[in-house]
C-alpha cells in the first residue's frame, strides 16, 4: 500500500477519549474505592504524596514516582499499583450477583465495553483510518482502549494467531475456543499493559487492580524494559515501513528520549506527519523529520475536517 500510515498516541489520546488522566493529573485520586483493602493503599499514597509536594511544590508527578522507586517496599508497591489502578478505574464493571457486588475489567471483546462513550469515541476514530489502511500502531498508553476500539479479530502484538489468557466475549465457551488475536494491525506497547505481567498477555486488565502489571513506571528518562525488547523491536518494523504518520496526544517532552530516539531514528524519511493535539509541537517535530510535511490540528470533533483534508490527500 502506498501511503503506509501508521499511528502513534501518547497520553493526550487516552485523555481524549475516555478521560484518563495525563502525567499531571495522575494523582487526583479518582477512584472509586473497593474495599478496606484499596482504601489501605490509597491512604499510603495519599500521604505520601502530600508530604512530598511540601518539598517539592513545582515539581511533576514523575518525579514522585521516581522517588517513589526508592522508598521503602511497602510504599513502593503501593505507588506503583495506583498507577495502574488509576489507569484502570473507567473500565471496571460492577454488578450484584447472589447478593454480593463483584467487580471486573472489561475484556477485550464483551460488548459491556460499548457502554463506555469513550470506547466508542476511539473505535469510529480507528474506523476512519482502518478504511484507508493503517499498517500499524505505537503507543506509550498502558490502558486497553486500543483493545477495545479494535477488538482481537482487529489487530496483534506482533504474532499472528497469539493465544491470550482469560475469558473473551463468551465466557463458558473460552476453554473450547481460546482467545487468539487474529487481527491485521500490530500494535506495540512500548511502554507495557495493565494487560500484561511479566510471564504472559491476557484478555482484560485486572493486572492494573493487583499491581502486577509489565508496565514501565512514568519517570523522567524511563528506560526501556528489557521484558519488552520485542515490542520496541515491532514499533521500530511499524515506522521504518512507514511513508505517513499520525502522532496523537504525544507531547515530545525532552525527557522522552527514548521514544523520541525511537521516532527519530527508525525512520528519518517519513513523508507525511500529522499532529493532533491541543498543544501540537510542530516545532520539535520538525527538529526530527525536517524533510517531512507536517500538519497540525486539534483532536475531533473540532480538528475534523483537518484530519479528514490530510487523509484524502493521502489517498488521491
Amino acid at each position: 500500500m502506498s501511503f503506509m500510515l501508521s499511528l502513534f498516541l501518547g497520553a493526550g489520546f487516552s485523555k481524549w477519549s475516555v478521560g484518563l488522566p495525563v502525567a499531571n493529573q495522575l494523582f487526583d485520586f479518582g477512584i472509586s474505592v473497593w474495599g478496606p483493602r484499596e482504601e489501605n493503599k490509597i491512604n499510603i499514597v495519599k500521604s505520601l504524596k502530600r508530604d512530598w509536594d511540601r518539598f517539592h511544590p513545582e515539581s511533576p508527578a514523575e518525579d514522585f514516582i521516581a522517588d517513589a522507586l526508592n522508598f521503602d517496599e511497602k510504599e513502593m508497591q503501593a505507588v506503583l499499583w495506583y498507577v495502574g489502578r488509576r489507569l484502570s478505574e473507567p473500565f471496571i464493571w460492577k454488578k450484584s450477583h447472589s447478593g454480593k457486588w463483584r467487580r471486573r475489567v472489561l475484556m477485550m471483546d464483551e460488548n459491556y465495553k460499548l457502554s463506555i462513550q469513550g470506547i466508542k469515541t476511539a473505535q469510529a476514530f480507528f474506523t476512519n483510518l482502518c478504511l484507508i489502511g493503517l499498517a500499524g500502531v505505537i503507543t506509550t498508553n498502558y490502558d486497553l482502549i486500543v483493545e477495545y476500539a479494535l477488538g482481537t479479530n482487529g489487530f496483534n502484538y506482533g504474532i499472528n494467531n497469539q493465544v491470550l489468557f482469560g475469558r473473551g466475549a463468551f465466557a463458558r465457551s473460552t476453554w473450547r475456543s481460546p482467545v487468539r488475536l487474529v487481527g491485521n494491525i500490530p500494535v506495540a506497547k512500548i511502554h507495557g499493559s495493565i494487560s500484561w505481567d511479566i510471564k504472559e498477555k491476557y484478555t482484560d486488565g485486572r493486572r492494573g487492580l493487583t499491581g502486577n502489571a509489565l508496565i514501565v513506571p512514568p519517570t523522567p528518562e524511563k528506560k526501556p524494559s528489557q521484558a519488552l525488547r520485542r515490542t520496541w523491536e515491532l514499533a521500530e518494523t511499524i515506522l521504518r515501513k512507514s511513508r505517513n504518520l499520525i502522532i496523537f496526544g504525544f507531547a515530545f517532552n525532552p525527557y522522552d528520549s527514548e521514544v523520541i530516539n525511537l521516532l527519530k531514528n527508525s525512520n528519518r524519511d517519513l513523508e507525511n506527519i500529522l499532529l493532533i493535539d491541543i498543544d501540537p509541537k510542530k516545532d520539535r517535530a520538525k527538529e526530527l523529520w525536517p524533510d517531512a510535511r507536517i500538519t497540525e490540528c486539534l483532536p475531533p470533533s473540532e480538528g475534523d475536517s483537518k484530519i479528514e483534508k490530510w487523509l484524502a490527500e493521502l489517498r488521491d
